[in-house]
């Protein structure tokens, strides 16, 4: 997979991007990850990238011009066209899902905003698909680009040691994760549940499985909701 990043801040992935599973995926070739400064595509001696909104009010929107033109370039560098995604507040939710779905995409051409948020043509000429990471505004779309690509990345083949790992996570079935413990089995009077210690393989997961959905049941009672709707509507 490919993953391009267009950014006013470059410098604000080096340090995600060179640790853990990311680092691992990019070490053994699993994921390509290229940035991109939008502001080397400005046509002015002040690298202007943003102006005033027509129609008056606060702040600023990012230009059309050098948008477009950092796109088409990084779109050059690959025969694949990739699927564009504006981070924006405006975008659907990122869930589970979406991450798997994009995992399944060869190239992902993701594009960080800044100030007020993009002139509309950004989002209509590159054919653009929003996604926001939640219900907030950052400052700008760089750290919601870094959450895409670590949820992204760790869903490559290869990229987790225990290929069962990321079926086990939270939202995996639209259900949390179910309770871990490890050594000791008694800490500060807290002791682990003797299910887990009995060695039953059978038994262990049917407890799991009871505790991911009273867990979901209790703590996300709309996640809870919706995957009793699609048993009901599955059986």
């Amino acid at each position: 997979m490919r993953i391009d990043v267009l950014t006013l801040f470059p410098e604000m992935f080096g340090s995600p991007l060179e640790y853990s599973i990311i680092k691992r995926a990019r070490e053994q070739r699993l994921v390509e990850i290229v940035l991109s400064n939008i502001r080397d595509f400005a046509t002015d001696s002040y690298r202007k990238v943003d102006d005033k909104p027509y129609g008056g009010g606060p702040g600023m929107v990012m230009l059309c011009k050098p948008m477009f033109d950092c796109f088409e370039h990084v779109q050059a560098q690959s025969t694949e066209p990739g699927n564009v995604i504006l981070l924006t507040p405006q975008g659907q939710p990122l869930t589970q899902e979406k991450v798997v779905e994009l995992s399944a995409l060869p190239r992902l051409i993701l594009i960080a905003g800044r100030y007020e948020g993009f002139d509309e043509r950004i989002r209509t000429g590159l054919n653009a698909e929003q996604i926001s990471i939640g219900d907030y505004v950052l400052s700008g779309g760089e750290l919601a680009a870094m959450v895409v690509i670590d949820a992204v990345v760790r869903l490559l083949p290869g990229a987790l040691g225990d290929e069962d790992s990321a079926a086990d996570d939270s939202f995996s079935n639209g259900l949390l994760e179910y309770p871990q413990y490890t050594r000791p089995e008694e800490f500060r009077g807290m002791k682990v549940p003797e299910i887990l210690l009995g060695g039953d393989h059978g038994k262990i997961e049917k407890w799991r499985n009871e505790q991911r959905i009273e867990r979901t049941r209790k703590w996300r009672p709309e996640l809870y909701e919706k995957y009793i709707s699609n048993i009901k509507n599955n059986s």
